[in-house]
């Protein structure tokens, strides 16, 4: 159901360059001299843009025009927090561009990651007969936005999907990919599809009401980038702390941007995590088992990542495979961000158990992302045996 832009059907990306070579030059810019303007995410038929436009949420009605032309509904997920902050600016701009916006509300928490929540939105787009034209646009966080992603995916067997982002782990990362699902009691995005959305927009001017917890958390989805594949950008964080940390918008921006032509460039190689993909997984295979250890309603997903991504670390210095000022640097920046890198509340063996479920799990060993070095990822299959005694002893520091 996505519609490529006139520039992908021309081969180009938002620059005029084809949208690979954009992204390359992006990224080979020093970070801070990337230049800007809109970014494409290649995927053939199925490619889409990430849109980067202060207020762009006062230019949904003209936008949904753009992408759906002729469509007269769309319905808008969102929860009561967002909702109440922005829901009357898209409703407003849907409407004016002769688009009826029909609001679904979800709760404001990762609680309503389930599938007794997925039915009750389809079952609400079935009693208002939504056709397989009209899109479901995602109004909110990474929670709305996944669970919005797979209803669209799903219902009728697939209907448009326009993410607008309102937390910074959304702007980076959860909005750009194609990644929907919900969580099972068993574990975390267990049930989901890889279903790319038809546009993504990216307005800065939310983060402004973003809670400082919400924007910390996200910032662990940012250093994830640094540390798999970016290591200017990783070096970057370090020196500007002071400003990413006071929110300055130059700096945002520039944070936003790179972050998101990481995840662009990543999702073009490997679309349904066949191999490089599954890199941005880094600190999410410990963080997971944590966030479903607290039954989803204890660390936020980026303090759990943080506590994964240390621990990846702490394993890759056993491991031999880089020195201990990796994990130094890592914890260094992490705590000037106001993220937690001592351990949770769980023992090793509760903590296996949950990730032998994890999806990167393949005749009994996990797919681990380890790290060389700061901006140097790679994969290694391990079994939960060599894990334990390491995490055992990462576990046993908690205070």
């Amino acid at each position: 159901m996505n519609h490529p832009s006139k520039a992908e059907s021309e081969g180009k990306g938002t620059g005029g360059l084809p949208a690979e070579e954009r992204l390359g030059r992006v990224l080979d810019a020093p970070p801070g001299a990337e230049g800007r303007g809109d970014l494409e995410v290649p995927l053939g038929r199925r490619s889409y843009r990430i849109e980067f436009r202060a207020g762009g949420r006062r230019r949904m009605g003209e936008r949904i025009g753009e992408l759906f032309p002729g469509v007269r509904r769309a319905v808008v997920v969102t929860n009561p927090t967002v909702g109440a902050l922005y829901y009357d600016d898209v409703a407003a701009a849907l409407s004016a561009s002769g688009i009826a916006p029909h609001r679904v509300d979800v709760p404001d928490s990762e609680t309503a990651k389930s599938l007794q929540e997925v039915e009750r939105v389809l079952e609400d787009l079935i009693a208002h007969r939504f056709e397989r034209v009209e899109p479901v646009i995602a109004l909110g966080g990474g929670v709305v936005g996944d669970l919005a992603g797979f209803v669209a995916s799903i219902y009728l067997r697939s209907v448009p999907f326009v993410q607008v982002p309102t937390t910074l782990l959304a702007q980076v990362d959860s909005s750009v990919g194609g990644k929907t699902g919900v969580n099972s009691p068993q574990g975390k995005n267990l049930i989901g599809t890889f279903y790319q959305p038809a546009h993504v927009m990216i307005d800065v001017e939310v983060l402004r009401t973003l809670p400082d917890v919400e924007y910390r958390a996200g910032m662990a989805e940012v250093v994830k980038y640094g540390m798999i594949r970016d290591l200017p950008f990783f070096a970057f964080l370090e020196n500007q702390v002071d400003r990413v940390v006071a929110r300055d918008p130059e700096v945002l921006e520039q944070i936003i941007f790179r972050s998101c032509a990481n995840k662009a460039q990543v999702v073009m190689a490997d679309e349904r995590e066949r191999g490089e993909r599954a890199l941005l997984n880094f600190g999410h295979t410990l963080g997971h088992a944590f966030e479903t250890l607290g039954r989803f309603t204890g660390l936020r997903h980026g303090e759990a990542v943080a506590l994964g991504m240390v621990f990846a670390s702490r394993l890759s210095r056993v491991l031999g495979h880089c020195d201990e000022r990796v994990e130094s640097r890592l914890v260094a920046l992490l705590s000037a961000l106001g993220l937690p890198t001592r351990p949770a509340d769980w023992t090793a063996r509760q903590c296996l158990e949950v990730m032998t479920l994890d999806k990167k799990v393949r005749g009994g060993k996990v797919r681990f992302v380890l790290v060389h070095g700061v901006g140097k990822a790679f994969l290694q299959p391990m079994a939960f045996s060599e894990i334990e005694p390491v995490l055992d002893a990462f576990l046993s520091e908690r205070c």
